[in-house]
Parts: C-alpha cells; structure tokens; sequence
C-alpha cells in the first residue's frame, strides 16, 4: 500500500507546492510529540485542583462544554475590510503546558488559513476569467450572426467562403467601439495555443464546427438591447469594429503567418487612407470589412481561452481534495499519539472551512462544460470531452522491448564496426584517407545528432521524477509529447540502423569495391532520414517532427516571430551543435555537386563560396540566439535580455578569433584568441550558474546554491556547477593543439564534440528546473490566453 505522504507528493499540482498543507512539517512536529512524555500529554481528572472543580459549577451548560474540550477554535475576519477568516485553536488544559502541542495546532491553523485564502484568490480569479470569457462569446455570436446576415439568412457560417467578407459603416458616436489588428508581437502566444489545440484533438472538430445554433437567436439579442437603450453598431476593417452594449471594445487578433503580419501592416496604412478619405467624401467611404478567416481564428483562441480555464479549475479541485485528506490523515495520527479524540472538533471546521464549502468551482465546471457542448462540439460531450480532458497517452510494453531490441542491435554492430575500422586501420593519422573525408562527417553527424536526442531523454526522465511540469514549460500537448521512452526507442533505432548502414559500407569496401561503387550508399542514408523528418503520412511521431520543424522555422527567422520557450531553448541546444551542422554542410555540398562519382572530396574546400558558407554556418547559431535576445528586449523590455545578447556576442567574437588565429597561426592572434576565450567563458559561466541555473546566491541557506533545491543532495549542484567549468574550458584545445596518439584530428574534433553535447545536456536539466521554481513561485500551473476582445477607455 503506497504510503499517503508520496500519494500526496505525487498528485499536487507542482506549481502551486507551496500552497499545499505542508505535510511534511506536520509530521515531523507529530514525531516531536512522540517524544514528550506521556504525563505531560495525558494529565487525568485526578490530578485537576480543587479550585477547578469549584468553578465547574458556577459555569453555563455551553462553557461547561467547552471544559471537557480538550482544544477551542476561535473564529475571527483577518481585518476590518476582508471578509476572510482566520482560524485560531486555543489549547485547553486537559494538555499542560505541552508547548510541542501549542505549536502544532497553530501550524494546523496556519495552514488551514493559507489554504482558505489561496483558494479564494483562484477561485476569484477564474470566476473573472469565466465571466470574460462568456462575454467574448456573445460578442463573437453577434459577429457571426451579422456575417450571416450579410451574406444570406439560409447560409450557415461554415457555408461561406474563407476569403468572404462584410462592409459596415464607420459610427461617429463616441461610445462606438474601436477594434484593431493586434501587432505582430502578441502573435506567437495565441499561435502556439492554436498548435496546441489542433495537437490535442483526435477528431477534426474543426470541420464539423457550425454557428452558435442553440444560443438566442442575434435579432432577439439586439432587439432587447435596443428596448434597454443600448446601441450595437458595427465597425470591421478586417475584423475590428462593434459598439457593444455601449462600450469601447478592442479585438486583437494574433497574426499566426509572415503573409499576415505583412497584410495587417498593409492594412495600417489603408486604414489611414480610408480615415483620412471619409473626412472628405462622408461615411459611405469609411466602410470597413469583417473576413470569416478573422472569425474562426478568434473563435480559437476564445476555445483555448475555455480550455485552460477548465483544466484551471480541475486543478483547483484536485487542490482542494488534496488538503482535506492531508488534514484527516494529520489529525488521525494526532489522536493515535495522544489518545485524544480530536478528529471530529478539528476535522468539523475544516470541513465546514471556505475551500471545502465554497460551490462556485463546481456550478462553474458544469457551466463550462454545458457552454463546450453547445457551442464548440455540435452536442456531443464526448467530442468536447476530448478537449477538455485529453487523455494522455499510454505507455506500451512494446516500447520497452523494443528499445531492448534496438540497443542489443547497436552494441554488437557497434563492436562489429569498432573491429572492423581497428584492423583495417582507417582512424589512425593518414595523409590523404577517402574515408575519414568523406563517410565519417556521416557517422559524426548521426552520432552528435542522436547523443543529443539521448540526453533529451535522459532530461526529461530526471524532469518528471523530480516533478519538473516541462510539458507546461515547453507548452507541449499531453496526448502527443514524447516521453523518455520514446526518446530512447527513436535513439536506438535511429542508431542502429546508422551503424548497420556503416558496417555494411565498411564491408563492401573491405571485399574490394571501389569508393566510386558504395560511395552513394551514405549519401542515401542522409536522405532518407530526410524524407522521414518532412514525411506527410501520420506515422514515426508525425506531431513531433512537424513541431521541430515549426520550432527551427521560428529560430531561422527570429526577429519575425516572438520569441517562446521552446524556440530559444532549441537554439540554445544549436549553439552546442556547431559540428554537426559543419558536417550537415559538407555532406550536402559532396552529394549535390556530385564529387562523390569522381572522388574529389577537396572539390567543396577549395570552393570560395563554401568556405565562406562554412564560417558563417559555425556563427549562425550564436547569430539566431542574439537576434531572439534583441527580440525579446523589444517585446517585454527587459535590460536583462540585453546582457544576455552580450554573451552570445563574446562567443562569436571568440568564435572568429579562433578562425582567424587557425588561418594565420601568429602569436598576435593567439594572443587575441586567449583573452576573448577567457572573457567570453567568465560571461558564459557566471550566466550559467547565476542566471539561468539561479545558484550562485549569497544570502541563500544552501550556501552558494539556492533556496528551492529539486535535487535533495547538494553535492552534486557543485559537482554539476564543476564539471559545467571544465567543460567550458574545451577551447583549450585550439591553444594547445593536443590530439590523441596515432588517432586522426577528426576523431579529437569528435570527442570535443561530445563533451560540449554532454554539457548541454547538464544544462538544460537545471535550466528547467529554475524555470520550474520560478513558476511556482508565482502559482503559474496554467496558460495565460489573449482573448480577441478587450474594453478600453474612451481616452485610449
């Protein structure tokens, strides 16, 4: 039977731990009761003085009650103003004066007290987002319904064309309501969101989606707003105007391509002109124009909008759940100790506390839930359900076996090449090797891509036991986010199917044909793994890949996309990939100018073009990562975002001054490449350690680390916070020029390769894990969507 404090554990909403009952604490102030001895916890009747008992008579049958009490809690309103209560247990005599008992009721009453008033806060803040949400509806039915209108009673919404759209004229009124594009900068929240819904979907809900048919009819809906007085007039360029019950409205609706970004700055500048023209031939030129593709990408984002609400207040209950079974089992263990009967005086007014008598979660799931039927799955609850409540994936045995499988198959055709490569003598120093310049960037390449992917898995399997929510992180969706199994499943697949192709090569070669004969055979191999990436059929984790390449679009063009987590965390993993995307370049440039039929593996280095190509390849990636830095300090304006450009900025320094000094080997540069190696390592290690780890804090009861550790050993953050320094340091190399015994350079280059990929995978396990405490330290469990509608002032 699994013990209650890892239930516990295991089912809190790791954002919000420390809102929980603290569990812990309670047990161990009860293991301090253990210890007090069992005269000071059970003093009998005997023992009471006389005085005591003289006064029994003279009180009223309620005090004579609260005599035999052996605890009395007080209820009081925290303040004047606040309608909130405060718990308060007074600790009767039948106790002593066991202080350890004085303290563990005030910490059950300081919990209790938390607990109420976090969960009224949440409780008020997803009332206010439910109730905004409801209203965006409306407004979006009115919308549709004037659409319709427009364009035909008898046509439903979905019958119209995308590219169709509606005319209204621009209202002088002052309480007309302004809508306007939003800005290419609040695009990418609402374009992941839209992601992430069509991720979680297993039906095509979207196809069989028709207009608001069971809310009032829109006539109706403006018909008693007109006999309440109430105005509802339409302005829409391009989905931007409705006077709403009066009231200044914005809409913001996110631009989710570049062609879009491109047609609303287009649109700006029409706006003007149409403004700038109604002035002078009247209102008829001031018409504006609504598009249903406007429509529906609101209606999305509204979707979302009620889909993180929802999983919102699930969270709440399980808050809620969670705590009362923390305080049964709390005071059971209380009355075990002390043979006391305290459980049903304490346990009657937790029970009857805010958080566990408080309805409002529940009437505003069933709310939610009646409202997602109706308007967004056609009546059928199991459709909605699929939003609302994705179920996750389940593990198969399959995936294990497998990986066993694989792995088994990788070893021994590993050992098989390592033989193989050992006696026909192809690693060690030769002048001039056919091999080692054209097949082996293939087998370095896979090796760097696939160790990496491996260290992912190995991450993500150290994140969820420590409870490191990263699919809230990454903004994965839960039915198809890879789990670690996974992970290791694509590596030993992936790996063995590389080496068996190597040791297959390796073979023919070694049986007498030619270079000229097997050379296509890597070349195909590359290919193939690139027709797997792009692949449109929904087979070998379609959603992952199609994410990773969203992602990789993102990181090419950052400044024309908001920057999020996972894009510049994926860069991140790219600036630790410098050789493999080397490798990537030569393989393509070999097969595509087709050296590899005439043997001429010199053909692309002796390429100017290439060549520069080739430095500007080994700077790109410390390029996207300063583009998203600068992007990011103009969205939020943050300074910090700055510092952080100007430590990819001394990498790439230090990059170009190593190329220069290895192109001009004089001790000017090597001068030059010392001193940018060290001030770029100083800025990387204390960005590492102090900002992105977050250790380093001086006035921490960890001393140099941090406060929250998710790791309970603090050996190993120093060893960790060790390693990641030699591990920087590998720049050595290009100073010291060391190099294996008989081994050849790109087998040094490997190695160096893989301890820069290790170290990336160190750091990305306490990258997330300060992103982890940093959301709980603010309670963030759930996503923040935009919604398309907001009130504004009149002066805005």
């Amino acid at each position: 039977m699994v013990k209650f404090s890892k239930q516990f554990e295991g089912q809190l909403i790791p954002e919000w731990k420390e809102a929980f009952v603290d569990y812990w604490q309670l047990k161990k102030d009860l293991k301090r009761l253990i210890h007090v001895p069992n005269n000071a916890n059970n003093i009998s009747n005997k023992s009471q003085s006389a005085f005591s008992s003289l006064k029994k008579c003279f009180l009223f049958g309620h005090q004579q009650h609260r005599e035999h009490r052996p605890i009395q809690i007080h209820r009081k309103l925290a303040s004047a103003t606040s309608k909130e209560d405060m718990y308060e247990t007074e600790v009767l005599d039948q106790f002593g004066d066991n202080d350890v008992t004085k303290e563990l009721f005030a910490c059950l009453d300081q919990q209790l007290n938390k607990v109420n008033k976090f969960y009224r806060t949440k409780e008020n803040e997803f009332t206010e987002r439910g109730e905004s949400l409801k209203k965006q509806m409306d407004i979006l039915h009115e919308l549709k319904f004037a659409f319709m209108e427009k364009h035909g009673r008898g046509n439903s919404f979905n019958d119209t064309k995308e590219n169709q759209s509606i005319s209204f004229t621009f209202s002088s009124e002052e309480d007309s309501v302004r809508r306007i594009l939003q800005t290419e900068e609040d695009s990418v929240r609402s374009r992941e969101m839209k992601e992430e819904m069509q991720d979680n979907c297993t039906d095509n809900l979207e196809q069989n989606e028709v207009p608001f048919s069971d809310s009032p009819r829109p006539d109706e809906t403006i018909k008693s707003m007109q006999t309440k007085g109430e105005d509802w007039n339409l302005r829409t360029p391009s989905c931007r105007i409705v006077n709403y019950q009066g009231k200044n409205v914005r809409i913001n609706i996110p631009l989710t391509t570049l062609s879009r970004a491109f047609s609303a700055i287009s649109y700006l500048v029409k706006e003007d002109l149409l403004n700038q023209s109604s002035r002078k031939c009247g209102p008829e030129s001031g018409k504006l124009h609504l598009n249903k593709a406007k429509l529906h990408h609101a209606e999305k984002i509204i979707k979302g909008g009620f889909v993180e609400l929802y999983k919102g207040l699930g969270y709440l209950k399980v808050y809620r759940n969670l705590n009362l079974l923390a305080f049964i089992k709390i005071l059971k263990k209380f009355d075990k100790i002390t043979e006391k009967h305290i459980l049903p005086i304490y346990l009657k007014v937790v029970e009857s506390s805010y958080f566990n008598t408080s309805d409002k979660v529940m009437k505003l799931t069933e709310e939610i839930e009646e409202l997602f039927v109706k308007k967004f799955a056609q009546h059928d609850h199991r459709k909605a359900m699929i939003y609302l409540k994705p179920s996750q994936r389940k593990e198969s045995h399959a995936v294990t076996f497998f990986i066993g499988v694989f792995s088994g198959c990788f070893l021994a055709l590993l050992a098989g090449y390592v033989i193989m490569a050992h006696v026909t003598g192809l690693y060690k120093r030769q002048r001039k090797s056919v091999y080692m310049e054209t097949v082996y960037p293939v087998l370095s390449m896979f090796s760097l891509i696939f160790l990496h992917l491996f260290l992912y898995g190995c991450n993500i399997f150290a994140w969820r036991k420590t409870r490191i929510n990263y699919s809230f992180i990454f903004e994965l969706a839960l039915t198809k986010e890879l789990k670690y199994r996974d992970v290791f499943l694509i590596c030993a697949t992936a790996m063995a199917a590389v080496v068996g192709v190597m040791f297959g090569h390796l073979t023919l070669l070694t049986k007498g044909y030619s270079y000229a004969q097997v050379q296509a055979i890597p070349g195909l191999l590359f290919l193939a793994f690139l027709l797997i990436l792009v692949c449109p059929f929904n087979t070998i984790y379609r959603s992952s890949r199609y994410r990773f390449l969203r992602v990789m679009r993102n990181i090419i063009l950052s400044p024309l996309y908001k920057v999020v987590m996972l894009d510049f965390f994926m860069a991140d993993q790219l600036c630790s990939q410098v050789p493999m995307l080397r490798n990537i370049e030569y393989v393509i440039c070999y097969y595509i100018t087709s050296s590899y039929k005439t043997q001429d593996y010199g053909y692309c280095m002796r390429t100017k073009h290439y060549r520069d190509l080739a430095y500007a390849v080994s700077f790109l990636p410390y390029y996207w990562r300063t583009l998203q830095c600068a992007r990011r300090w103009f969205d939020e304006g943050d300074t910090g975002h700055l510092f952080n450009l100007g430590k990819y900025v001394s990498a790439i320094l230090a990059a170009g001054a190593r190329m220069a000094y290895e192109k001009d080997g004089s001790f000017g540069w090597l001068c030059v490449v010392v001193i940018m190696s060290i001030a770029a390592t100083v800025y990387q290690l204390y960005w590492d350690f102090v900002k992105d780890w977050g250790l380093l804090q001086m006035n921490s009861k960890n001393p140099w680390l941090r406060d929250e550790l998710m790791l309970r050993g603090k050996t190993i953050y120093y060893f960790s916070m060790g390693l990641n320094l030699i591990l920087r340091l590998a720049w050595l190399q290009t100073v010291l020029h060391s190099s294996f015994e008989n081994v050849d350079y790109r087998v040094t280059s490997l190695f160096l390769a893989v301890v820069e990929v290790i170290r990336r995978g160190l750091w990305n396990f306490y990258r997330l894990e300060n992103e982890h405490l940093n959301n709980a330290g603010k309670f963030r469990a759930i996503k923040t969507v935009p919604l398309p509608f907001h009130q504004v002032d009149e002066e805005d």
